[in-house]
């Protein structure tokens, strides 16, 4: 793979101008839901949800936390028995459904990578050339999320340990806080290089193993060779593309509010 000539900002008119073609020449709304199908699988699984609570006062707030608290301990312990099962099954059905979904999404992104190169508002055929290389990625996925998830378990269990601690203990102290505080730094670090390896994956990888019909791992080595040939292209890639989002966020926004 050339090394040479990369650039950031040249590509976006391009893919504007594409998506200009792609969607309105002849404008067809059949053809939106097509891609658009494409398009959320994809992306299917990778969305996200708020939730925003209205707490009352500080002291009242600490009171009723603490009473929370205690009654839900003493009910948990007093019905073991069956809470135990119950929350294996929930956490086995989650993970099932989750790697359903990751299964999904990952020949989905392949549908959708066909759909935008060729300009061919189409699933059957895309679908089914994608077994192979959707497998891969899948599995790709699977491993690389197990291991992120391993690594931020310690982390979490370690800040609720520090957390309950100093609640029990009714004030916080520095060396509580001090950990807390290196735990969220290298709890950060450890979410930021799972979101750089994720988004690469869909923005590189993937594109490279439909060029060149290989796996996931040898898409991987020649990604990572153009990364450290071209390390500050990519450094500027990511910066671009939150400065994409920023704008696109505060479109919605005006929008919505519009």
């Amino acid at each position: 793979m050339a090394t040479g000539n990369v650039n950031v900002t040249t590509p976006l008119s391009l893919a504007i101008e594409h998506t200009r073609r792609l969607l309105f020449q002849p404008f067809d709304l059949s053809r939106w839901f097509v891609i658009g199908f494409g398009a959320w699988l994809a992306t299917l699984g990778e969305g996200g949800f708020n939730i925003n609570f209205n707490l009352p006062g500080r002291q009242q707030q600490h009171g009723d936390l603490r009473k929370v608290f205690e009654h839900a301990r003493e009910y948990v312990m007093a019905n073991l028995v069956w809470i135990i099962p119950v929350v294996v099954i929930v956490i086995l059905l989650l993970m099932a459904i989750g790697v359903a979904v990751m299964w999904v999404s990952s020949r989905g992104k392949f549908v959708f990578l066909h759909q935008m190169v060729t300009g061919r508002a189409e699933i059957g055929e895309p679908w089914r050339r994608a077994e192979t290389p959707g497998w891969s990625l899948f599995w790709f996925r699977l491993v690389f999320g197990v291991i992120g998830m391993l690594a931020m378990l310690p982390l979490i269990a370690g800040g609720v340990y520090i957390g309950v601690k100093m609640y029990r203990a009714g004030a916080p102290d520095a060396a509580g806080i001090l950990g807390l505080v290196g735990l969220v730094l290298v709890f950060l670090v450890v979410t930021i290089v799972w979101f750089l390896v994720m988004k690469f994956t869909d923005d590189f990888v993937v594109p490279v193993m439909s060029l060149r019909r290989c796996e996931c791992l040898p898409a991987w080595r020649e990604v990572g060779q153009l990364m450290r040939a071209n390390a500050g292209h990519f450094v500027n890639y990511v910066l671009f593309q939150i400065v994409i989002g920023l704008a696109t966020g505060a479109l919605v926004i005006f929008l919505v509010i519009a």
